[in-house]
């Protein structure tokens, strides 16, 4: 060492200094690295981004060699950290506390605190360029790497810890949806609200968006044929259910365009309409939306009958009601949708009781619970576990409700104001 000039000493250290520097903002890149861009960048063709990768599938070893060098270089560092301070100070007591106070101070913060908060700030910057360096180096040492990690791995196996290649990140459902409400500005929010939705129609089955079935309109064969054609002409909708007598003996679906084209060349009669049917698609009631999605484009199918466990139709479900629970309503005329709803000067709204309360959330931004009930008069009726009469007022989650008209067991049209519009918000449920 006396043979080593002073300038040899300070630029060896600079450099010591650098290379522990790399080492701990690579340790921290590394491990700070968003793992589904990192596979993305790396299926891009990034080859920085590959080799990061293969490097992260063993993190055991990945952190072996960069301990090793960071260690080591550590080592050499304050070795020669004391030969140059002995070297200006000579071998006093003092000396070696300089040496102390310099390798503390240097270590601190010009190999760990600082290269490391900039890793962290800008993982995928330091940790592309450092697995280029790291990727060799573990080839180098490898021998000294695995007896190092074999000792280590050992010690973690006495408390039941394995070691393995690790398996690609996966992500569940709930971590998905903070991703896409992290994105920012990266996703537009509709775009958000899109996605945020599409994961939801797993919780959402055809029974929560299902036309009831006392709101269905079909054809019915056994009326008059004068009447028939006044239903086909002046139909709202593109397809009908067709049935004789009532929907428990229906026939199957028509195109209502198909039967105009047949009417304006003259073809049209009971036996063209009859051969027009399709027949009916029948879905299990409870069957999520997202099952019905992919069942809606594996038979190649628009609408379909739901039906109990005893095979009675309870409603309809068409493909328009579940892209609507994505992208919002699209359709002007729905059926048993809000035009059941009217709007009132006081800021009250006359509603009927068949209304569905996730068509009431949706377009009127409330937040009535959905968990027991599907309708209005579901909600009433669960909460006061009994038929009310004309004039009872109850307050539910806080929304005003006076029954105005019922018909027989159901509530026909109540009145619902939400309780920040009523005049007092802490008035209790009562019945008048």
């Amino acid at each position: 060492m006396a043979d080593i000039s002073t300038g040899v000493l300070i630029g060896a250290l600079a450099f010591l200094v650098f290379l522990s520097a790399f080492f701990s903002a690579a340790e921290i890149a590394m491990v700070s690295l968003n793992r589904h861009r990192l596979r993305h960048l790396a299926g891009s063709g990034r080859r920085g981004a590959r080799i990061a990768e293969r490097l992260l599938a063993r993190p055991d070893r990945l952190i072996g060699v960069i301990l090793l060098g960071s260690n080591t270089v550590n080592a050499l560092f304050s070795a020669l950290t004391t030969v140059t301070v002995i070297r200006f100070w000579g071998e006093d007591e003092g000396a070696v506390g300089i040496a102390t106070v310099i390798i503390a101070l240097v270590i601190l913060i010009l190999t760990d605190l600082a290269p490391k908060t900039l890793a962290a700030l800008h993982p995928e910057r330091i940790a592309l360029p450092s697995a280029f360096v790291l990727r060799p180096m573990l080839w180098l040492i490898y021998p000294v790497v695995w007896v190092v990690n074999g000792m280590a791995n050992g010690l973690l196996r006495l408390v039941g810890v394995r070691i393995q290649a690790k398996p690609a990140d996966q992500v569940s459902p709930e971590e998905l949806r903070a991703i896409i409400m992290e994105a920012g500005v990266l996703i537009p929010e509709s775009h958000q609200d899109m996605l945020l939705a599409i994961l939801d129609l797993e919780k959402i089955s055809v029974d929560d968006v299902m036309v009831p079935r006392g709101k269905i309109e079909g054809v019915n064969l056994d009326t008059e044929w004068d009447e028939i054609v006044t239903q086909l002409t002046g139909s709202r909708y593109t397809r009908l259910p067709v049935y004789r007598g009532s929907l428990d003996n229906v026939s199957g679906m028509i195109h209502v365009r198909r039967v105009l084209n047949l009417m304006r060349e003259g073809k049209l009669d009971k036996e063209s309409l009859e051969q027009a049917i399709v027949e009916p698609y029948f879905i299990p009631a409870g069957t999520t939306l997202t099952t019905q999605l992919l069942n809606f484009r594996q038979v190649k199918r628009r609408i379909g009958f739901v039906v109990d466990e005893y095979g009675d139709i309870q409603g309809l479900v068409t493909l328009d009601e579940i892209l609507e629970e994505i992208v919002g309503d699209f359709t002007a005329h729905t059926m048993g949708r809000i035009e059941d709803v009217t709007p009132q000067s006081d800021g009250s709204y006359l509603i009927r009781g068949t209304v569905s309360l996730r068509d009431l959330n949706r377009q009127l931004d409330w937040k009535l619970p959905t968990d027991d009930s599907r309708t209005l008069n579901g909600l009433i009726v669960e909460y006061l576990e009994d038929i009310p009469a004309p004039g009872t007022s109850l307050m539910i989650h806080g929304y005003l409700v006076e029954i105005l008209r019922t018909r027989g067991t159901a509530i026909e049209v109540a009145r619902v104001r939400p309780a920040a519009e009523t005049v007092s918000e802490s008035t209790p449920a009562s019945s008048e």
